[in-house]
């Protein structure tokens, strides 16, 4: 797996061992980043733009942006082993300091009185294919009002999965590769 556009293309990044993480698969990230490039219904540049990892694992995601030039990154992983991964391939990028990693579940630091200082231009949420509360997250997330008003919500899931998100989502873009489905809305 590497970083696949911007300042640490091509840069190789280390996955997780075991298989309690499920590591982006490096064609539907990079089809990802194609549709926030190219699409005409979405209005985002990664470039000095605030992002949100949620169920960050290694971190790809989150390290494609810090590639593309986004103003901050932040990443959520509550797995010690994907957080020792995730600080490995932060630390191999050297001297970028425009991240910062919150060691907790993204459930219950929603469910707190927790703020964040601004809004997100971006939020990806990636869980395990066995999270069902997606349509939670998505709630609380609306709920505590940090997505920018222009901003985009992207959501991985297996391509199969039964969750109707549509409710909870004003759904941009559909997608499906493999055995992923990635939604983008706001």
């Amino acid at each position: 797996m590497k970083i696949v556009g911007g300042i640490f293309k091509n840069k190789k990044l280390f996955i997780p061992i075991d298989k309690k993480t499920r590591p982006l698969r490096q064609i539907v990230k990079e089809s990802i980043f194609n549709i926030i490039d190219h699409s005409k219904k979405i209005n985002l540049n990664i470039n000095g733009s605030n992002v949100l990892d949620l169920f960050s694992g290694s971190g790809s995601f989150g390290l494609e942006c810090i590639s593309r030039r986004a103003k901050k990154v932040f990443f959520f992983e509550n797995y010690p082993n994907a957080i020792e991964i995730l600080q490995k391939n932060l630390k191999s990028l050297k001297n970028i300091k425009n991240y910062e990693i919150i060691k907790d579940d993204c459930f219950r630091f929603f469910d707190s009185d927790e703020v964040f200082e601004f809004k997100f231009d971006l939020i990806f949420i990636d869980p395990p294919y066995k999270e069902i509360r997606v349509k939670e997250l998505i709630a609380k997330i609306k709920s505590k009002k940090i997505l920018a008003p222009n901003g985009v919500l992207i959501i991985h899931r297996h391509k199969n999965d039964l969750l109707k998100i549509y409710d909870e989502l004003n759904l941009i873009e559909e997608r499906t590769y493999g055995i992923s489905k990635v939604y983008f809305g706001n």
